[in-house]
């Protein structure tokens, strides 16, 4: 069995699906699996046109030239023309239901036209049953050709030692869009004295609209936005905070959680999508949209941190064993083989 694998998304500031891509691989190769990357230094992902150049046209006569018996759609969309069996990870369907704000075009390729493509995929993997449950409600799909596999979290995660700052901060990890819903905890920062917000994820005009609300709420002092962060930086910041919050509307998975978890840091997330069901019984879930639920929440847990702290910690063996990239790629693998038997 050798397997090419979309892998175009782990290159430059890789974010959710890069880090999937980052964990996934390695671990199906500690597998025995012949895995071939398909990805190319030459093209910016990120840029639209070039998007569609590699899914479209790149990408499958670099699978042909592969020679792989099968392709892994890992990015969340696949080629109009396939070469050879093909597969998919459908991380989320957020394009079909909370992206309205973004440009009509990209709404037709990551939504409609990405809907369509997925009902010829000889099998379909999704991140959580919530993403599963959404795919299925857009009708013409076999839910038996549906595997939820758990992504895996990264061994520098599971292995961060901990040491919160003197002067609590709460952390933000992700893309800064409106989806995160990140004006709930801002306002929710009015009501919780010295504590501080530090977000680490790449900007979107959302971000404007949160410094907006956080000067107009008195604490933009107390809010700081940084961009994309390197790996270090990132782990450096899961070490110290004093929790993760995670207040999205909608998350097809919710790395931030199984990260919090995996690193033993206390957190806070929205009862909305599949968080609770990443969370599974651990943390503290809140209503989305809910100032005042999210300052208290925070409020509780800087009173008694020794307590969060030693549930987060007493947590985290449970968590790195749950999200074992081991147990993901094994489960990548049984489907493959569905996928190449079927």
């Amino acid at each position: 069995m050798r397997v090419g694998i979309d892998a175009q998304l782990a290159r430059g500031n890789a974010t959710g699906i890069g880090e999937y891509l980052a964990g996934l691989i390695p671990a199906l190769r500690r597998l025995g699996v012949e895995v071939v990357a398909l990805e190319t230094a030459r093209l910016d992902p990120w840029r639209f046109d070039r998007r569609v150049a590699w899914d479209q046209v790149l990408l499958p006569i670099a699978a042909a030239r592969a020679r792989a018996d099968l392709l892994h759609c890992a990015a969340g969309t696949m080629p109009l023309v396939a070469t050879l069996p093909a597969i998919a990870t459908v991380h989320d369907v957020a394009w079909l239901r909370v992206q309205q704000h973004a440009r009509a075009y990209a709404r037709v390729y990551f939504g409609a036209f990405a809907l369509s493509r997925y009902r010829r995929a000889r099998r379909i993997m999704v991140d959580s049953a919530f993403s599963r449950d959404q795919l299925l409600e857009h009708g013409g799909f076999d839910p038996l050709r549906i595997d939820v596999v758990y992504p895996g979290v990264s061994g520098d995660v599971a292995a961060i030692v901990r040491v919160p700052d003197a002067v609590p901060f709460a952390l933000s990890v992700g893309t800064v869009e409106k989806r995160k819903n990140l004006e709930v905890v801002i306002e929710a920062l009015r009501d919780v004295a010295e504590l501080r917000l530090i977000v680490a994820g790449p900007a979107t005009p959302y971000q404007d609209r949160c410094l907006r609300i956080a000067r107009e709420r008195g604490v933009a002092e107390r809010v700081e936005f940084r961009g994309y962060v390197s790996r270090d930086e990132l782990l450096g910041l899961y070490a110290r905070a004093a929790v993760v919050v995670v207040p999205s509307h909608y998350e097809g998975f919710g790395y931030a959680v199984a990260h919090a978890r995996c690193a033993g840091v206390p957190f806070l997330a929205a009862k909305t999508s599949s968080l609770p069901e990443v969370a599974d019984d651990t943390g503290t879930l809140l209503p989305p949209d809910d100032a005042g639920a999210w300052a208290a929440g925070l409020r509780d847990l800087m009173r008694e941190r020794t307590a969060a702290q030693a549930q987060a910690t007493s947590d985290r063996p449970a968590a790195i064993v749950r999200f074992a990239w081991t147990t993901a790629a094994a489960q990548v693998a049984a489907v493959y083989r569905l996928a190449l038997d079927s």
